[in-house]
């Protein structure tokens, strides 16, 4: 039976309405999105680098940390990739041709880690590549929608941050359960050439941004004025003072490095349930996206974050009966603890993050929206490197390695009281709330952005330690980097 071509149209118009969100679906937001999806499907080899480092490169937990801290460079300098971007050209062209090279360099840093890599050194040198792959392809990619979400109506403000929101989680779900699924039957060697091959992805779709030459030379006036202006704006103390308790909130020590290597070389967790666990904790952001947006928007700034570090502090501190195998003695399976456990921390870990992104919003001033709120997150990003040294620290004073892990109750310990700390710094913060002065954009469309997988303080341990590319450390949207407005940020 044929088709009538008004059906044709209809379930067109439908698809543009709840899938793409009212975006028409050109060619070019097909590329966009397939580059968001990118981000969140390298989660694949999350695990794999994991295990990777601990049985083939025996590596120690403190060891660990201090790489993960180290492949985090590139996202505190990712400013930087922005006005590279935007006032070198390559070849006349702003956006594509970084776009492939980003893909290409990704792919070789994966089939480098695949095949030449066997030593500490080279591991830390060939992640931070890949690291860096991502991070100049997220640039790029931010500034495309950028330049696009000013277009927007009132009406659909967000709809397109929020549609690639989407296809970042999107890959981020489907690969969770197959990254510790697919390492059960393959080698790690296998998971990175599979993964290899998704930055590929990227260098082809750059074809499809449209895109116009640029004729004019580079005009470094327009930087010069801008960090000037950057400069003007940082010195405020109604800027400085959040940011620096934003730096406060994030720079506490992690343990879960440390947690990781417990999990599996003490309690004999197999890559397939560790993949479940990554499910769930997936589904439990996105679960904590939803609680900010629908309950806690409207709650004043120092209230919700008082009240969630003390709740995280204590709800981390759950961690302890794993640790000292306490469960065990209350007849709960460390399976069980481990799944519930991680299910409660990262929904509330979420709804203890989302103020960050809003909060930084909140604070672009006028004309130079995109690229403070890019240096706002690079302090974070910053915060959280010295958060793995510091837990890297903590872990040779304690003689935490593979196998002792007769302190690792101490540091627990110690890593959640140290949540506590901002607690005395609450009044750097403004009294307004996320949903305060009219329902501004940073308050509606920001939280949108962010897939959950940034590089938010976790509460608890986590039972694989965050990096590249999930550390993305405030990866998809969030991070504007470009000269161009700011949609997230153009009404704070």
């Amino acid at each position: 039976m044929l088709i009538s071509s008004s059906g044709i149209a209809k379930f067109k118009e439908s698809i543009t309405e709840k899938v793409f969100f009212g975006n028409e679906p050109t060619p070019e937001l097909i590329a966009i999105l397939l580059v968001y999806f990118v981000q969140g499907i390298l989660g694949l080899s999350r695990l794999a680098v994991s295990f990777f480092l601990k049985d083939e490169l025996g590596l120690s937990p403190a060891e660990v940390s201090v790489l993960f801290g180290v492949v985090a460079l590139p996202w505190i300098v990712k400013p930087l990739f922005g006005f590279i971007s935007d006032g070198l050209p390559i070849l006349s062209y702003r956006r594509r041709p970084y776009l492939i090279l980003s893909g290409l360099l990704g792919t070789s840093a994966w089939v480098a880690l695949a095949t030449v890599v066997h030593n500490a050194w080279a591991a830390t040198a060939v992640i931070a590549l890949s690291s860096l792959s991502v991070a100049v392809s997220d640039v790029i990619v931010d500034s495309l929608v950028v330049e696009r979400a000013r277009h927007e109506s009132a009406s659909t403000a967000g709809s397109l941050q929020s549609v690639c929101w989407g296809a970042s989680s999107l890959g981020a779900l489907i690969t969770a359960y197959f990254s510790g699924a697919l390492l059960q039957h393959f080698s790690t060697h296998t998971i990175f050439l599979i993964t290899a091959s998704f930055p590929l992805i990227v260098s082809a779709v750059a074809w499809l941004i449209a895109e116009s030459p640029v004729t004019e030379q580079p005009n470094f006036d327009t930087v010069k004025q801008q960090i000037g202006q950057l400069r003007q704006a940082i010195t405020q103390k109604a800027i400085w003072m959040p940011t620096a308790f934003l730096f406060i909130l994030q720079v506490t020590p992690t343990a879960d490095a440390a947690f990781f290597y417990f999990t599996t070389n003490e309690l004999g967790f197999q890559p397939e349930f560790l993949g479940r666990v990554r499910l769930v904790t997936s589904l439990a952001s996105l679960a904590g996206v939803w609680l900010f947006q629908r309950f806690f928007k409207s709650v004043p700034f120092r209230t919700i974050f008082g009240w969630s570090t003390l709740i995280s502090a204590a709800l981390g501190m759950t961690t302890l009966l794993l640790v000292t195998h306490a469960n065990r003695a209350l007849g709960i399976d460390d399976h069980w603890f481990s799944l519930g456990d991680s299910l409660v921390l990262t929904v509330m870990g979420q709804i203890a993050y989302m103020p960050v992104l809003v909060l930084a919003a909140r604070l672009c001033p006028p004309g130079v929206e995109a690229t403070l709120f890019a240096l706002l997150m690079s302090v974070t990003n910053l915060a959280g490197l010295l958060s793995y040294q510091f837990g890297a620290l903590l872990m040779h004073w304690f003689g935490i390695t593979q196998t002792n892990f007769d302190k690792l109750w101490l540091l627990v310990l110690i890593t959640n009281l140290s949540t506590l700390l901002p607690l005395p710094f609450l009044g750097l913060l403004p009294a307004s709330s996320a949903q305060s002065d009219g329902e501004g954009a940073a308050a509606e469309s920001l939280p949108a952005l962010e897939p959950g997988f940034s590089g938010a303080k976790p509460v608890g341990q986590h039972l694989a330690p965050d990096f590249m590319p999930e550390l993305l450390p405030v990866g998809g949207l969030s991070d504007k980097h470009s000269t161009d407005d700011s949609a997230a940020c153009r009404e704070a």
